[in-house]
This record gives structure tokens, C-alpha cells and sequence, in this order.
């Protein structure tokens, strides 16, 4: 061993072993090691797995949102309203009203809300459409943007195709682009 790996090999590195080599007939050395070319394939083919893996996995993280802003929606706020509905004779004016004004989607953006009888005659505007440009909704619109954070009334629009809303006055709850 030459000096410097003597002294990386006690002090720095004690973990590592160093190949030893021995002499062979025919002036050849057999080493007890990886060579450059193998730590290379090994390298490339854990690259290659990686690069298979990370699409995969998050298809898989972007349906778990998906699923998260569906149950909060159903169980949270939907739940909440229609007990506010059904203690007050009305539906609350903005999420705050039933303590839900904060809660955050998975993108990290609030919940959008849209009370029609509070919001006034103008609110068929801003209600949420399907395909053929009818109301989903005849009481509220409840949803969340999406991963993008974009959304238009259409839901044929191209940025509100990831949006999760709440359609049939709550007989359907889940992807803009499902429904």
C-alpha cells in the first residue's frame, strides 16, 4: 500500500477496504475489486430504474391528492354545510361561516364556494357548467381548483379539467374531466 492509503485507510476511511492485489503467473494481477466499467453499468441501470420509477410515482401521488380533496369535500365541508342547512334554514354565505374558511386542498389553495341565493340573480354566471353550459349545481358550488390552481366555469375548459367538484347538488363528487 502506498503511504497516502495507508493513511486514508486508518484515518479517514476505516470503513473501506482497499483490493489487494497479487501477483499471477504471466505478469498478470488479479485485484479482488470493481473495475471503472462495472460501477458504470451498475450506475446506468439504477439511473434507468430511477428513471422508470418517477412518472410512475407521481401518477400515483397526483391520484392520492385527487382522493384527499374528494373526501375533504364529501366528509368536511359538504357534511358541514348540510348541517348548517338544516340548523339555520339556509346555506351559509362563505365557508367561514361553518369554521371551514381555512382548510386548504391538497395544491395547497382554499376550497371555492358559491353560495347562489347569497351571491344573487348575477350568480348563474359564475356557476360552474357542464358541457352544454348547464348549472352542475342548483344550490352551491363547492370545489377545488386542482393541481394546476386555474379554473372557468366550463368544465370543458382545458384548466378546469383537474378540478374536483362537487356536481348533481352533491350526487357526484370527484374529476372535472370524469364527469
Amino acid at each position: 500500500m502506498a503511504r497516502y492509503e495507508r493513511i486514508l485507510h486508518r484515518v479517514w476511511l476505516p470503513h473501506l477496504r482497499f483490493p489487494k492485489c497479487t501477483a499471477q503467473s504471466m505478469g498478470l494481477r488479479n485485484c479482488n475489486g470493481l473495475t471503472l466499467i462495472e460501477l458504470l453499468i451498475t450506475i446506468s441501470i439504477v439511473a434507468t430504474l430511477a428513471g422508470i420509477a418517477a412518472p410512475i410515482f407521481g401518477t400515483y401521488i397526483d391520484k392520492a391528492r385527487s382522493q384527499k380533496a374528494v373526501a375533504d369535500i364529501r366528509t368536511t365541508l359538504q357534511a358541514g354545510i348540510t348541517l348548517y342547512e338544516f340548523s339555520y334554514d339556509m346555506l351559509p354565505v362563505s365557508l367561514a361561516d361553518i369554521n371551514r374558511g381555512g382548510i386548504l386542498d391538497p395544491w395547497g389553495r382554499t376550497y371555492e364556494y358559491l353560495n347562489f341565493a347569497a351571491a344573487g340573480p348575477s350568480s348563474n354566471g359564475l356557476a360552474r357548467k357542464d358541457r352544454f353550459l348547464v348549472p352542475l349545481n342548483s344550490d352551491y358550488d363547492l370545489y377545488s381548483m386542482g393541481k394546476d390552481g386555474r379554473s372557468v366555469s366550463p368544465l370543458t375548459s382545458r384548466w378546469s379539467r383537474d378540478d374536483i367538484i362537487r356536481a348533481n347538488d352533491g350526487g357526484y363528487v370527484g374529476l372535472a374531466s370524469d364527469y
